[in-house]
């Protein structure tokens, strides 16, 4: 199916998502200031015009990228405000949160730390309001500053973990890691036991760790 412009041109109706896919492959690799709706284009073949026929400026792409993301934290608050208890409510915000940026691993950490991002997202009055909600469910057993504090760095932290994750680690398998530090970070359960924890006071001899296999290393290389 096409859909037809003014002048006549036809785009086929599928061309909006080809871009956002696109828009957030190099937004990933770039950032948002450093992603150009004209790199958008050439990645993709179109002229300029393709790309305005959707969206006129970069702010509107941005948005429409992030209305999907809104809606996952979204439901997730939802669903963490109709827990019975704090605990409860904590636990589900944590486990919702980890499930989110894993699913938007390419995008959270832009998300959370490209200063461009936040310019257009200060203008969405919905997004500070998911925040604060967030914020609140994530407090309730340390509602001072301590209690702030770790649930900022969860927050951010489970963006930056999503992000330089391996790339070979499943989905499910990252939110089950995530949700498991989250819990420890908030209080909600005690670390587990690590085997091999007590060696019987002998001494253990250990080689040098091979380099880890995230992708931290090629944003350091880029930058």
């Amino acid at each position: 199916m096409t859909a037809v412009t003014a002048d006549g041109a036809g785009y086929p109706t599928d061309t909006r998502q080809r871009l956002l896919d696109v828009a957030i492959a190099l937004i990933g690799r770039h950032g948002f200031a450093g992603t150009s709706l004209q790199m958008i284009a050439d990645q993709l073949g179109f002229t300029k015009a393709a790309i305005y026929y959707h969206f006129r400026t970069r702010d509107e792409l941005l948005l429409a990228l992030m209305e999907p993301i809104l809606q996952q934290i979204r439901d997730v608050v939802e669903t963490a405000e109709s827990q019975r208890t704090p605990r409860t409510q904590m636990a589900a915000m944590v486990h919702g949160f980890a499930g989110v940026v894993a699913k938007n691993r390419s995008f959270a950490a832009v998300v959370v730390f490209d200063p461009s991002v936040h310019r257009v997202l200060q203008m969405q009055p919905e997004w500070g309001d998911l925040i604060a909600r967030q914020l609140t469910l994530l407090t309730q057993l340390d509602s001072g500053p301590t209690g702030i504090i770790k649930a900022t760095a969860l927050m951010t932290g489970f963006a930056g973990a999503a992000t330089g994750a391996p790339l070979d680690v499943d989905e499910q398998v990252l939110v089950g890691e995530l949700s498991e530090i989250g819990r420890r970070m908030m209080g909600l359960r005690q670390p587990r036991r690590q085997n091999g924890a007590h060696n019987n006071g002998e001494s253990v001899v250990r080689s040098r760790p091979e380099p880890a296999p995230g992708r931290w290393r090629e944003f350091l290389a880029e930058g």
